[in-house]
C-alpha cells in the first residue's frame, strides 16, 4: 500500500524529522505501569519505544508494515520484528495466541483503515495498553490554507471509538514545531511520517501555502489512550 512505501522510502531520514514523534514516545513510556516483561508494539517503526526502555523486557515483539523501518529496529535475543499490517485481522489472530502483558502503539494507529476493529482486537488481549494517535487537528492550518481534507481521524472520532471499545483514560495534547520558512515545513511534512508521505498538493495549492500560510509553526494534535489505572 502507498503509506508503507512512503515510510520505507524515507526510513533512513526519519530520525532527523521525528521530533514530535520522539516527544510522543517519551510521554507514552512514562504512562506504562511498572516495567512490563512481554510487550507488543504495533507500528514499531525503527524502534522508538524499544530504544527508550530503561529495562530489558523478557520479550518484545514489534509489528510494522515497512520493511525498511524494521531493518533499522534494534536487534536482540529478546526482540522479534514482524513485517505485518495491523489492518489485517489474521495478524491479530496470530498475535492473540502469544503471551503479552502490555500493548503499546506510538504514532501509528491513525493509519488504521478500520480503527474500531483495531481497538476491538487490542481489547481482546486483556492486558494494559498505552496508545497514541495523531488526529486531524495535526496540520490543521496547512489543510485549511491549501483547502485539502485531513487524512487522519478527528479527535472526536478517536474518543468515540475508544469509549466504545476500550476501558481507557484519554488525554488530548497539542504540540507545535517552529520553522524558519514554509519550504522547511514542506520538507518536514514529507519526511517526518506524520503525513504518511502524502503528496497531493497541486501547483495552485502549493503556491497558496507558500503565499498564505499564516503561521511560523506546524500544529500537532495527539490523543493518548491508556487503560484505566488500577485503583
Amino acid at each position: 500500500m502507498k503509506i508503507s512505501r512512503e515510510f520505507s522510502k524515507y526510513a533512513r531520514e526519519y530520525p532527523k524529522f521525528n521530533q514530535i514523534q520522539e516527544k510522543v514516545a517519551k510521554k507514552l513510556i512514562t504512562s506504562l505501569r511498572g516495567k512490563p516483561k512481554k510487550i507488543l508494539d504495533l507500528g514499531c517503526g525503527s524502534g522508538a519505544i524499544y530504544n527508550l526502555l530503561d529495562w530489558k523486557p523478557e520479550k518484545f515483539v514489534g509489528v510494522d508494515f515497512s520493511h525498511k523501518m524494521l531493518e533499522l529496529h534494534p536487534k536482540a535475543s529478546n526482540v522479534r520484528c514482524i513485517l505485518g499490517d495491523f489492518n489485517d485481522a489474521a495478524l491479530f489472530e496470530d498475535l492473540l495466541k502469544e503471551d503479552f502483558d502490555y500493548v503499546v502503539s506510538a504514532s501509528a494507529l491513525q493509519w488504521a483503515e478500520d480503527l474500531k476493529s483495531v481497538f476491538e482486537h487490542i481489547a481482546r488481549f486483556d492486558v494494559p495498553f498505552s496508545l497514541v494517535l495523531f488526529t486531524s487537528g495535526t496540520f490543521a492550518a496547512v489543510n485549511k490554507t491549501a483547502k485539502i481534507d485531513p487524512i487522519t481521524p478527528s479527535k472526536e472520532q478517536v474518543i468515540e471509538l475508544a469509549a466504545k471499545c476500550l476501558k481507557a483514560d484519554i488525554e488530548i495534547v497539542n504540540y507545535s514545531l517552529e520553522f524558519e520558512s514554509v519550504r522547511d515545513m514542506f520538507k518536514y511534512i514529507k519526511k517526518s511520517g506524520v503525513s504518511a508521505g502524502r503528496n497531493v498538493l497541486d501547483y495552485k495549492q502549493t503556491k497558496r501555502l507558500m503565499d498564505e500560510y499564516p503561521l511560523n509553526y506546524l500544529e500537532f494534535e495527539v490523543v493518548y489512550i491508556n487503560s484505566f489505572s488500577k485503583a
